[in-house]
């Protein structure tokens, strides 16, 4: 007959826990009204005890951010196979999947949490859009970005980031619909920096020679051609 008798977690085990128990708190509630006695009641272990594996609640949050942004960065790996409207495609379902996923949380870390202001926090936010950045690149099959592209394609970050907390606020536009407008938003932004540059221009050549006819950058041609009629 079983004696119940709980098993002790390691410490490393244990602080995986409370990160664990933490983002599933931050994914539904903002982090600043999150208490370290609630996170506690929720890892089963007494408020002293969290104490014992974090000095405060900064650095719990900073260790569950890190988790989230291994987690969200990893969303931007995608195989450099097929039209490229169909990757970035897969890319913003994928964002927000973990957009919808830890909405609370994302929000808390783009528009303030309990950790702004933190050179590890805005290090961690840094990466992320780092990694967004480069695998961009990647896609393209550009090493080194001429000044042109590197504002297109920050900016298109930038603007994935809006979009997502203007939706998490109400979530008044089919999610479905945001994301393909964000791919469109990226085919616009580059064939507008086209205009002014060769360069540009010979790049969004390369981007939609291969582009099926039912892909979504046909899609957008297709909406300001009607658009134009």
């Amino acid at each position: 007959m079983s004696t119940g008798v709980r098993r002790r977690m390691g410490v490393d085990e244990r602080r995986q826990q409370l990160i664990g128990v933490a983002l599933e708190l931050f994914s539904r509630r903002s982090p600043d009204e999150v208490s370290i006695d609630e996170i506690a009641a929720a890892a089963g272990i007494s408020r002293p005890l969290v104490y014992h594996y974090f000095p405060g609640k900064l650095s719990l949050y900073e260790a569950a951010l890190k988790r989230a942004s291994e987690d969200l960065a990893g969303r931007f790996d995608e195989p450099r196979e097929g039209p490229l409207g169909a990757r970035l495609l897969r890319v913003m379902r994928r964002f927000f999947d973990f957009v919808d996923e830890h909405g609370p949380g994302f929000a808390a870390l783009m528009r303030g949490g309990p950790a702004v202001g933190s050179s590890a926090t805005n290090a961690l936010i840094d990466s992320v859009r780092q990694v967004a950045y480069e695998q961009i690149l990647s896609h393209l099959e550009v090493t080194e970005a001429p000044a042109r592209l590197e504002l297109v394609i920050r900016s298109w970050i930038s603007l994935a980031e809006s979009t997502a907390l203007i939706w998490l606020d109400g979530r008044r536009i089919p999610r479905g619909e945001l994301e393909i407008q964000l791919v469109h938003d990226f085919a616009a932004l580059t064939a507008v920096s086209a205009a002014y540059d060769e360069e540009m221009s010979a790049l969004v050549k390369r981007m939609v020679q291969d582009e099926p006819g039912d892909g979504p950058f046909a899609d957008l041609a297709g909406r300001l051609i009607a658009l134009a009629g």
